[in-house]
Parts: structure tokens; C-alpha cells; sequence
């Protein structure tokens, strides 16, 4: 053996142990990634979320920080993959891949400011920095994006109607503290040993209190169903474009009408079809309010109707609601506007009817995905919101639930007809009362008793914001107490 290879075989071992280590990252980095990839999505995985961000928070605070960082956006950028069917429906694909890195980053951003204020301070109240994070990011996103805090993993939690009360509380935000609480907490019991047990043991019981907190309010809530009128909701998935033969979008208006008078022929005293069934001229549009106040009259019910009109000031989304003595409608103008219809004009005004003696909000689709709007129907002590819609079917069951989160929030029962979605009835608790999926012609229709509309108490309206922004501010300060504070050991 000569002298070189005697030099090299060190060298060669090293190399190889390196590489190996390197591999067990990358193994472990899309490991941590494949619990988001469920819960990430546009139907994540309920239960999934309260342990999905948990490895890797444990990854990160067992490794330097360059390790970190690079391990943390692969797993993130794997979790994020799971909503690039439905956003390649919405935008092009720089724009998809732009909007995918934003938010890994952010990932990257929240995953290492945690990382570093643990283990700078090394105290039991670090255990705070990844929620009130997330809360931070969440809040600015509501208040400051077009789409808001579409997508945000608190409601993951639509389904978990025990957890869900946290909502009528602290909204959004308390709902997604407790929901980043429970994961930092055994991420740092993991990482940190004993000297977080308190901490850990502390958020946990938080957790447990806030659930046993919401089985109790179900309890003492009135029963889900109650005899009150019934309800019936349409949906037809097939759009009156341009470009629709005359004979085609006549029959799917007869078949609309086919179905109001079917429910109404089985008691329904409120009818709901859904939102923008077409765009239509001054004159046609016209045509259409005249029929439908006919249909309304004939039948002696309520009916709500999306449409859209367009004339010589542009295009509006508007919803119809005709009463049953025949009158003219009662008319509410989309506020926040989809991709897709950047072109319509946006509205601002509110609109609460009386039907059937109980007051009634009319909303749009994703107008219900916005706090905001959601707290000034409630202000207005509106009972039921009615809310046409128009989804993207991979995004059906996220719009449906952000629209129960909301009834949760402002103490109201929500109706809901979306073509290319489901025709959904919540009441003011979050209990999906009744559901069915949309299809083509001839459509789904919907019968089900009225949700039970006595006021609901509910704090969220002035509590939510405040928790919002409370954590933007204490995001901030802990940034600033991050950097400015002494290099962590190792980094």
C-alpha cells in the first residue's frame, strides 16, 4: 500500500459519512413534509393538523441553522404541493409557482424566527413565538390580500364542531393559536426535555380546556334540527355563457324553475339557487327578474337568485331576492370579487331582508371567506345568511367550511347553494345540518328544515381582531428580540 492511498482513505470515509448524513436530512425533510402535504390543501385533514407542523419544529430546533432552513423549505414546499391542481385552475403558472415560494418562505420565516427565540431564551414562554406568529401572518394576510387568509389552517377545524366554538370566542385567530399552540408545545417538550414540561403541560391543558369548553356549549345548544319551515336549495352546475346556445340556456332557466316548484310543491317557503347562473344584457336580465317575480308569487316563497349583469357601467354579481307577493327584488352587489371576475365592480352595501319573520343576510360566495363582512352581517342581527356561490370543485369543501366558520363566528345559520361545489345548511354552532354535492344538468336540489335562529352570544366580533392584532404587534417584538439578542450556540 502506498503513501497516498494510506492520505485518501480518511478523506474518502468522510466524504462517504457526509454524504450519508446528508441523505438521512433530505429523508427526514420530506418525511416532515408529507404530514402537510394533508393539511396544507384546499381539504385537509382535520385531526392531521394538530401534529402535522410538529416535525418539523423538532427538525429545527436539532439542527443548525443552515440545516434548518434548507430542511424546512423542502418540507413546506412538499406540503404546498397539494394545492397546485387547484391553483393552476386560477392562475398561470409563474404565477402559481411565485404564489407556492411566498409561502414556503413563509414557512422558512416562522419555522426559524421560532427556532431562534427557543433556543435564545431557553424559557417556557418561547413556546408561544410559533402561534402568535402564524396569528400574525394570518391576520395581516386577511386584512391586506385580495384572496384574504384563504386556505388558513384554522379552518381545518370546520369539522371538529367541538373545537369550532373557540370560534364564537376568538374567531379565526384564537382557533388557529390553540391549533399552532398544541404542536410547539410537544415540539419543545421533544427538543427542550424537562425543562419545557411545564410549558408543554400548560398549552396542552389550554388545548383540552378550550375543547371541553366547546363539547359543553354543544350541549346546552338547542337541537340541531328544529320544525321550523323548510328550506330548498338548487344548484346546476352548467354556466349561460356567450357562447350557450339559445335553446341550451333556456333549458336549464325551465329546469331552475322545474325545481322551485318541485320544493315548493314539498313545503319549502325559501328557495336558494346559486350565484351567477348567468351574465346577462340590461334586457334579458330584466326578463329573467320578471319571470322568477312570477315563479315567486305562483308558488308564494322567498327566492334568492345569483346573476350577473352587464351593462354600459360594467358588470355586476349580483343576488336577487324576490319576495312571494310578487314585488320587485330585493338586490345585493358581490363585495369581493374572484379571480376570474377582476373585471366586475365591486359592492359596499349590506342587505338584510325579513322572510319569514326571521331577518335574513344576502352575501356571495366569497364574500363569507372575509371576517369582516361576516362581523357587519352580524352587527346588523341578522339570523340566516343567504349566500349563492360558484366554486372551483377542488375547492368545494374549503369554501363551504370558511362560510360555516363565519356562522360560527357571528352566531347566524348559513344557506349556501354552489354550483360546482355543495349545497350546505350550518346553523349558528357549525353543525352541518344537511349536504349534497352539485352536478350538470338536471342539477341537485336540497330540502331541509331552517336552522333554529335565536340569538347565538358570541364575543368574536370585537375579540378576534383584537387577538389579530395583538400578535401582529407581539410577532414584531419577537423578531426584534431575535435579532438583537446574542448568536445562538452552534448557528
Amino acid at each position: 500500500m502506498n503513501m497516498s492511498t494510506v492520505l485518501s482513505a480518511p478523506t474518502v470515509f468522510a466524504g462517504n459519512t457526509a454524504l450519508r448524513q446528508r441523505l438521512l436530512q433530505c429523508a427526514a425533510a420530506l418525511a416532515a413534509g408529507l404530514p402537510l402535504y394533508w393539511v396544507l390543501g384546499p381539504q385537509p385533514l382535520g385531526w392531521l393538523a394538530w401534529c402535522a407542523p410538529l416535525p418539523v419544529l423538532w427538525l429545527a430546533l436539532r439542527s443548525s441553522r443552515r440545516d434548518a432552513a434548507w430542511m424546512t423549505f423542502i418540507a413546506a414546499a412538499l406540503g404546498l404541493s397539494s394545492n397546485v391542481a387547484y391553483f393552476r385552475l386560477l392562475m398561470p403558472v409563474p404565477a402559481m409557482l411565485a404564489v407556492l415560494l411566498v409561502k414556503a418562505l413563509l414557512w422558512l420565516l416562522v419555522v426559524l424566527a421560532t427556532r431562534r427565540i427557543v433556543l435564545r431564551y431557553r424559557a417556557g414562554w418561547t413556546v408561544l413565538a410559533y402561534p402568535v406568529l402564524w396569528v400574525a401572518i394570518d391576520t395581516l394576510m386577511a386584512a391586506l390580500l385580495p384572496d384574504g387568509n384563504w386556505g388558513s389552517l384554522a379552518y381545518s377545524q370546520a369539522d371538529n364542531v367541538a373545537m369550532l366554538q373557540v370560534a364564537a370566542l376568538a374567531g379565526v385567530p384564537g382557533l388557529l393559536f390553540l391549533l399552532c399552540l398544541a404542536p410547539a408545545a410537544l415540539a419543545l417538550l421533544l427538543a427542550g426535555g424537562r425543562a419545557h414540561a411545564p410549558a408543554a403541560l400548560a398549552s396542552l391543558l389550554l388545548v383540552a380546556a378550550a375543547w371541553a369548553g366547546g363539547a359543553w356549549r354543544l350541549q346546552q345548544a338547542p337541537a340541531p334540527m328544529s320544525a321550523g319551515p323548510l328550506a330548498g336549495l338548487v344548484a346546476i352546475d352548467d354556466f349561460i355563457g356567450p357562447a350557450t346556445p339559445p335553446a341550451r340556456a333556456q333549458a336549464i332557466w325551465d329546469q331552475y324553475a322545474r325545481h322551485v316548484e318541485q320544493l315548493a310543491g314539498q313545503g319549502a317557503q325559501l328557495l336558494l339557487l346559486p350565484e351567477k347562473i348567468a351574465v346577462l344584457s340590461p334586457v334579458q336580465a330584466a326578463a329573467v327578474q320578471q319571470r322568477f317575480r312570477a315563479l315567486a308569487r305562483r308558488t308564494g316563497t322567498w327566492i334568492t337568485l345569483g346573476i350577473g349583469v352587464q351593462d354600459s357601467d360594467g358588470r355586476r354579481n349580483l343576488a336577487w331576492l324576490f319576495p312571494p307577493d310578487g314585488t320587485a327584488p330585493a338586490s345585493y352587489q358581490k363585495h369581493h370579487l374572484a379571480p376570474p371576475e377582476r373585471d366586475f365592480l365591486a359592492g359596499g352595501a349590506y342587505a338584510v331582508q325579513p322572510v319569514a319573520g326571521r331577518a335574513m343576510g344576502l352575501a356571495i360566495c366569497k364574500d363569507m371567506h372575509f371576517a369582516a363582512l361576516g362581523h357587519a352581517y352580524g352587527a346588523t342581527g341578522a339570523g340566516v345568511m343567504l349566500v349563492p356561490a360558484w366554486d372551483f370543485q377542488l375547492d368545494a369543501w374549503m369554501g363551504a367550511r370558511m362560510t360555516v366558520v363565519r356562522g360560527v363566528e357571528n352566531g347566524y345559520a348559513v344557506l349556501r347553494a354552489a354550483r360546482e361545489g355543495v349545497l350546505t345548511v350550518s346553523d349558528a354552532y357549525g353543525r352541518v345540518l344537511a349536504e349534497r354535492a352539485s352536478s350538470a344538468m338536471p342539477g341537485s336540489t336540497l330540502l331541509a328544515p331552517l336552522p333554529a335562529t335565536a340569538p347565538v352570544a358570541s364575543w368574536s366580533g370585537w375579540l378576534a381582531p383584537l387577538l389579530g392584532w395583538l400578535c401582529v404587534v407581539l410577532g414584531m417584538l419577537l423578531l426584534c428580540a431575535g435579532r438583537r439578542s446574542q448568536p445562538v450556540a452552534g448557528d
